[in-house]
């Protein structure tokens, strides 16, 4: 499969590519490059499973091809479809030219000229810069038909077009599946995969994921931005903030020229790092300035 060197190889590509992990993450991706095992990330939405699929493919040179899961997929979405406008036309003009042999014409429009490649099948198709990363992301909001015929796919790297016959990978994708645990995945999906769960970071590596992503953002400044997510994490909040929001919220404090975190530089800014009015709603007035003073004891005591 992939030739990487040693895990500590891994985290260093993937700190390239601005993608800060610990030891945990950096083998579970070291295995999978290197026995070409399918990767299944498991956690929180914003927390960095999508990104390392794209950090991956850009350390390597690789393809990222993403099929985006969502409920109702199935497999002829995933895998193909016929161009039925190019093939409607192509049918009146032979009509039209008088020239309508049907064994033919029906050769043709079934053909590759006509063939609409979805993910699935882009993946097993050969490319000059070596197998692509196909990410197939928040499987959880799939169904269990289509999880079933991924089973299958994903065993053999295949994928079968009546009109066509079956299309096998020359050599495996690296495939990197998420899910946000809205629902149970397959065990039998499971099985086929190499699992890690990726959490939320703690407060050094959330510093140097901060310092690699925005690093405008002051010292202070970040420390104060992370400190202040990692106590709204504590909170009884209908959805925590991801590392993705804590990038976000940085970003927008830097446009904003804030220098240290106020209450009122949180109030006008909590909509980048909170999504849901139910939960900015419990961080106004008092609520704010409490959480920051923690925040700020915190930073004092470390």
């Amino acid at each position: 499969m992939t030739k990487v060197q040693s895990i500590d190889a891994v985290q260093e590509m993937l700190s390239d590519q601005g993608y800060v992990c610990g030891r945990a993450l950096a083998t579970v991706v070291f295995l999978s490059l290197k026995l070409g095992r399918p990767l299944f990330l498991e956690g929180e939405a914003g927390v960095g499973k999508t990104e390392i699929a794209k950090a991956i493919a850009a350390s390597l040179g690789r393809r990222l091809i993403r099929l985006q899961c969502y409920e109702g997929l199935d497999a002829a979405s995933a895998v193909y479809e016929w161009n039925f406008p190019a093939q409607m036309v192509a049918i009146r003009t032979a009509e039209a030219s008088g020239s309508a042999d049907r064994d033919a014409l029906n050769r043709e429009l079934f053909g590759p000229d006509y063939l609409i490649e979805r993910p699935l099948l882009q993946a097993m198709r050969p490319d000059e810069n070596g197998p692509p990363v196909l990410l197939i992301d928040e499987l959880d909001r799939t169904d269990e038909p289509f999880e079933a015929y991924l089973l299958e796919a994903l065993s053999d790297f295949q994928v079968t077009i009546p009109e066509l016959g079956t299309i096998t990978a020359p050599e495996a994708p690296i495939v990197i599946l998420t899910s946000n645990r809205t629902r149970e995945v397959h065990d039998a999906l499971k099985r086929r995969c190499l699992y890690h769960w990726v959490d939320y970071p703690d407060f050094d590596r959330e510093i140097a994921i901060l310092q690699a992503r925005a690093p405008d953002a002051s010292e202070h400044l970040s420390r104060q931005v992370v400190s202040f997510v990692q106590q709204l994490r504590t909170e009884d909040l209908f959805k925590k903030p991801g590392v993705a929001e804590t990038i976000d919220w940085a970003k927008c404090l830097l446009a904003l020229d804030v220098l240290e975190l106020s209450p009122q530089a949180i109030a006008d800014t909590l909509g980048a790092v909170l999504k849901y009015q139910d939960d900015i709603a419990k961080l106004q007035g008092s609520e704010a300035k409490r959480l920051l003073d923690q925040a700020n004891a915190d930073l004092r005591v470390s």
